[in-house]
């Protein structure tokens, strides 16, 4: 196992904030990123935690991201919202445009969030966690650089894609689960080459498009598979449909052609929608679907999407980080 370091919730914070702040970002955009960063290691999803902090800083250093960016906002119908960031990390665009789609939700009943001109390295239950807090149904759906092969195929079109959808429970923590639309994410397939860890059978083709188990094999040249073989694969084309094709951004391979490869996330889009269940079932549908929860809570074996995050959140502790991440994440800062 590979040596860590233990740091407390406002430690990781006060690091990635402070690195992303020497490497070009101002307060706000800073922030932003480094409120997303710790929330995922508060919640394990270390793949999009201290991880991703090199990345953002080399697409800071590149000139690729702006990190001063203001994002502007263009209401295209009451229930339809475009929030351009401006060339700018998401996290700031999304603190602007979350608020105003659930204000729409909540007056028309559904309501959709195109974000446009957005770097997004990060995972998606941040913001449909937040539609959810304010009792809304929620999707978000994003597109990325080509690392998948679609159903049958050797060579990588789609992104990893991932989709999150939240279901809001008044009293309690929402359903909510995020996924990629690959058998894995490539941050998890990363951090498993990284630590020294196979993967499971079907995660991907090496280079010479060969079957392997071997994560460093996938990252450096392979391509990851779809789950589910084409079931996966055609959830991954809706994706780059709906956060590229309807927003009129970037499908992935687009995305890839204008990027400079810095390794920084690539300039792409995110579709959120928002639905209001209060609207369109009227007041009993918390309870309603609390049933069906509760059904599933007497299986055994089964628990609902979302609760493990949940769980980890409520410990307030310091979190182990790799120790070669955070030295390195040191070295970034002036």
């Amino acid at each position: 196992m590979p040596d860590t370091e233990h740091l407390t919730l406002e430690q990781i914070h006060a690091l990635a904030r402070a690195c992303l702040m020497d490497n070009g970002c101002d307060q706000a955009n800073a922030d932003a990123v480094a409120s997303t960063v710790t929330h995922a290691e508060r919640d394990g999803s270390v793949s999009h935690g201290l991880f991703r902090i090199p990345g953002y800083v080399a697409a800071l250093r590149s000139g690729k991201v702006d990190g001063a960016a203001a994002p502007r906002t263009e209401r295209l119908s009451p229930a339809l919202i475009r929030v351009d960031g401006g060339g700018g990390f998401a996290p700031r665009a999304l603190q602007h445009g979350i608020p105003l789609v659930a204000q729409a939700a909540e007056q028309c009943g559904v309501a959709a969030l195109a974000l446009v001109r957005v770097h997004h390295f990060a995972a998606l239950w941040h913001e449909t966690e937040a539609l959810a807090a304010r009792g809304l149904a929620a999707l978000a759906c994003t597109a990325y650089m080509p690392a998948v092969a679609p159903a049958g195929a050797r060579r990588a079109l789609f992104g990893t894609n991932p989709v999150s959808f939240a279901w809001p429970r008044p009293d309690d923590t929402p359903v909510v689960f995020d996924m990629a639309t690959a058998s894995m994410a490539m941050g998890e397939v990363q951090i498993a080459a990284r630590d020294g860890h196979q993967v499971p059978p079907g995660t991907g083709l090496n280079a010479a498009g060969e079957a392997t188990t071997d994560p460093a094999s996938i990252a450096d040249g392979g391509v990851l598979l779809p789950f589910g073989g084409y079931k996966g694969s055609v959830i991954s084309m809706m994706i780059e449909l709906l956060a590229a094709a309807l927003i009129g951004e970037r499908f992935s391979f687009e995305a890839a052609e204008a990027d400079n490869q810095d390794g920084g996330p690539p300039r792409g889009g995110e579709f959120i929608l928002a639905l209001s269940p209060q609207r369109m079932a009227g007041d009993d549908w918390a309870g309603h679907a609390a049933g069906l929860f509760e059904r599933l809570g007497q299986l055994d074996g089964a628990r609902l999407p979302g609760q493990r995050r949940h769980t980890r959140r409520h410990d307030r502790g310091a979190r182990a980080v790799n120790a070669a991440l955070v030295e390195k994440i040191r070295g970034l800062c002036k």
